[in-house]
């Protein structure tokens, strides 16, 4: 009866525990530049200013057979923002909007992943930015995965979300149509 009972055991554990056991651990491929985390954000509602953090590393897990069981964590350097204007980018670092000097690092964790349509999934997970986390949902899609040429195996993933300003204690008023900005990720990961 005993080892009945522990081999009904060890089966209910590998059942339950076999999908995030199955899921392969990567580090996001930033020495290369194969992912990049940019944004767009109006300029007074006349054209858009788009920039990138140019300083950033994560890690993600990813089961093709059971993408809900994925998990991210990213932390971004905010002090190397760059909008390929040296004025705009030392304003963007200043006390009155990313206050690059008291808050150097925006980090973002994933609670939960659901699949929605094919490849396509929503993430969830607190966005730590400007000393604030608020929950934020980005809309993903796995763009492919496989051998690359150099003996590793990747999988790359975009995705889109849209974060108000001032839910992050960033007051400046930059006029109506620059309360939000849009954030675009393009991630690549190499297989730990």
């Amino acid at each position: 009866m005993k080892a009945g009972m522990t081999a009904l055991a060890v089966a209910l554990f590998a059942s339950v525990g076999s999908p995030s056991a199955m899921a392969a651990d990567y580090v996001i491929d930033t020495t290369n530049a194969h992912a990049s985390i940019t944004f767009k954000v109006s300029h007074l509602g006349f054209s858009w200013i788009i920039g990138r953090f140019d300083k950033f590393s994560g890690t993600f897990s990813y089961d093709d057979k059971n993408p809900d069981a994925s998990k991210v964590n990213v932390e971004i350097d905010t002090t190397s923002v760059d909008t390929n204007l040296a004025l705009r980018d030392k304003h963007l670092r200043a006390a009155d909007l990313l206050d690059t000097d008291m808050f150097p690092t925006a980090k973002f964790e994933s609670t939960a992943v659901k699949s929605t349509d094919g490849n396509k999934a929503t993430i969830t997970g607190n966005l730590t930015l400007h000393g604030v986390t608020k929950e934020i949902t980005i809309d993903a899609e796995h763009v492919g995965g496989g051998k690359d040429p150099w003996g590793g195996y990747r999988d790359g993933f975009t995705g889109t979300t849209k974060i108000t300003l001032a839910d992050y204690g960033i007051l400046r008023n930059l006029g109506p149509a620059t309360k939000d900005v849009e954030l675009i990720l393009n991630i690549e990961g190499v297989r730990k």
